[in-house]
């Protein structure tokens, strides 16, 4: 898939046989363009940029709500966690969640750098295999609010190859 961002693109390999139904949930979202204009609402330096609140984040919605960002998902339900033993490693894409593991839906996370502390509690489902150097410019957020972003990036575009 290639992820566009504003300082250029960035290409991600799903991980299909790992975590099938995470890897349909964010084609099918990104194929419908559910992810285009959507904010980069927690970016924590050294750490990771999340993404893909399709309610609140849409930058170009009529929803759009910077404050809620974070707190939305797509209409469509929640996903089974997915675990395996494949490592949080720099350039992974995992899906977020709250503190229930079965609670994944649209929202997802680029690590920054290796964060092995994050292994097997979240699902990885792809990586940045080119393009990594477009995902470190993305505008980071206030260390002490948690990494919420003033202004944030957004997705320009997702889409299949």
């Amino acid at each position: 898939m290639i992820l566009k961002l504003k300082h250029g693109d960035v290409k991600i390999e799903l991980f299909s046989d790992v975590a099938p139904k995470h890897v349909e949930r964010i084609k099918k979202l990104a194929n419908d363009g559910k992810y285009d204009n959507v904010v980069f609402h927690r970016v924590i330096d050294g750490f990771m940029a999340q993404t893909g609140d399709v309610k609140f984040g849409n930058s170009s919605s009529k929803d759009y709500d910077l404050r809620r960002a974070g707190s939305g998902n797509s209409a469509l339900p929640d996903l089974t966690s997915e675990f395996s033993d494949i490592p949080h490693l720099r350039g992974s894409l995992s899906m977020a969640r709250s503190q229930d593991p079965n609670s994944g839906n649209s929202q997802f996370f680029i690590c920054f750098k290796d964060s092995p502390f994050l292994d097997r509690k979240y699902t990885v489902f792809g990586k940045v295999i080119e393009g990594m150097e477009h995902v470190d410019k993305i505008k980071k957020g206030n260390q002490d609010q948690n990494g919420s972003v003033e202004n944030p990036d957004k997705i320009i575009s997702f889409k299949s190859l």
